[in-house]
């Protein structure tokens, strides 16, 4: 249970500091503040677009580095296995450290691993840069949702939010597939060079603009396990678990779902997997407003699209109109999903957000990864549409925790986020 603000130094400290930051600020300073966002929103689409470069390279680095396709898949696994436990350890490591600095370490870690990558001269050198990218993934998600809500007035902070979390889709529709034209045009190594060069503009520009960012407060190891002292933190992480298992064990086979299932042709894929990233950009804008009025019915409101979503595929026939209804929902769900679960972990968790994200972190990359296990046993033994109902029936049930035991005791939205 939540301490009351008139009982805790902290939260009066926050509010005090809340109050001070939404006096008027000059224009300019906002004007910084919304490109020092921006920065970070940029800083995400190059960290993401290399997260998953390798799936749409994946053959090709295979043959260059003369490895198995299965080898070459370690490229992709090993970066979320070391990002569950990088958020934690770098919130303990980081102590009242400048999250300023933090960032721009992670930044320079980012372009490191894409050089690394982009000189690899065999296989265990490219896996030391996907190991750097885990760091940094890890790192990113802990540190720049509670970092960029910082920098903006307190009424603008669910749209800030909205901005980082929005390189996620932007990513998803330009970066992967333009990685993987620049490797069909120039070899794979030229995909991490150009995205190694994106994230050091993204470095001159957030040494440029980032101004200090001190942290709420220095987390310690013991301090991990507040969120899991809160009920609300505590329904947020047993919701993701299902939640996002359930996204992933469907994601992971949507290409050939619409292939096998709606029976489409290679062109009419490609065209709705850019619709589906497309749509997802915009849900994840229309996410930051809908967080801003309710978290909670924002994180149902996904939950139950994405259900919807899934569970059409196995009755709504097959042709390119059915995937079309299917891949809108699909990725409207996908763009809530983000901003709905780091709202809600950032208004269970107000005083000390950043440990709250790195269990989230953590959280995510566990329901990924057993997403997809889940996900690859039940194709394999019963098929892709029983795939898409067990998906399913795990993402109803995170809507039936965050219907049920969702109920925050006089939470309001975002109004919980510290500046």
């Amino acid at each position: 249970m939540m301490n009351s603000p008139s009982s805790n130094p902290c939260i009066d400290e926050l509010a005090s500091a809340a109050a001070a930051a939404e006096a008027p600020a000059p224009a300019s300073a906002s004007r910084s503040a919304w490109l020092a966002v921006g920065s970070i929103a940029v800083g995400t689409f190059a960290m993401v677009s290399t997260e998953f470069m390798p799936i749409g390279l994946l053959t090709d680095i295979a043959r260059g580095l003369d490895v198995s396709d299965g080898t070459a898949g370690l490229m992709v696994t090993m970066p979320g296995v070391l990002a569950a436990f990088a958020g934690p350890a770098l919130i303990v490591a980081s102590g009242k450290l400048d999250r300023r600095t933090v960032l721009i370490a992670l930044t320079t870690l980012l372009i490191a691993s894409n050089l690394l990558a982009a000189f690899a001269p065999n296989f265990a050198t490219m896996l030391v840069a996907r190991l750097l990218l885990g760091l940094c993934v890890g790192g990113f998600w802990t540190f720049a949702p509670a970092a960029a809500t910082q920098l903006v007035p307190h009424a603008s902070q669910a749209r800030a939010m909205s901005y980082v979390l929005a390189g996620v889709s932007a990513a998803t529709v330009l970066g992967v597939p333009a990685g993987s034209f620049l490797g069909t045009l120039f070899g794979w190594r030229a995909s991490f060079a150009v995205t190694g060069a994106l994230a050091a503009l993204v470095l001159l520009v957030q040494m440029w603009l980032l101004p200090a960012i001190a942290p709420v407060r220095a987390i310690g190891a013991r301090d991990l396990l507040t969120p899991l002292t809160r009920r609300m933190a505590q329904v947020g992480l047993l919701a993701v678990l299902f939640f996002i298992a359930g996204h992933f064990a469907a994601y992971t086979y949507l290409k050939p779902l619409l292939q096998q299932v709606f029976g489409l042709a290679p062109n009419s894929v490609s065209t709705l997997l850019l619709v589906y990233g497309a749509v997802g950009f915009v849900g994840t804008f229309v996410g930051g407003s809908l967080v801003a009025r309710s978290v909670r019915g924002t994180t149902l409101l996904a939950a139950l699209m994405l259900a919807t979503a899934l569970l059409l595929t196995t009755v709504i026939g097959s042709g390119f109109v059915p995937g079309t209804v299917v891949v809108v929902i699909w990725g409207v769900a996908f763009g809530l999903i983000p901003v709905a679960l780091t709202g809600w972990m950032m208004e269970a968790v107000p005083d000390a957000p950043e440990a709250g994200q790195a269990l989230l972190v953590s959280g995510f990359q566990v329901a990924i990864a057993s997403g997809a296990l889940i996900g690859g046993v039940t194709v394999d033994s019963f098929g892709i549409s029983s795939a898409m109902v067990l998906s399913g029936v795990l993402v109803l049930i995170a809507a039936l925790i965050v219907g049920t035991l969702g109920r925050a005791r006089g939470g309001a939205a975002l109004a919980a986020i510290p500046e």
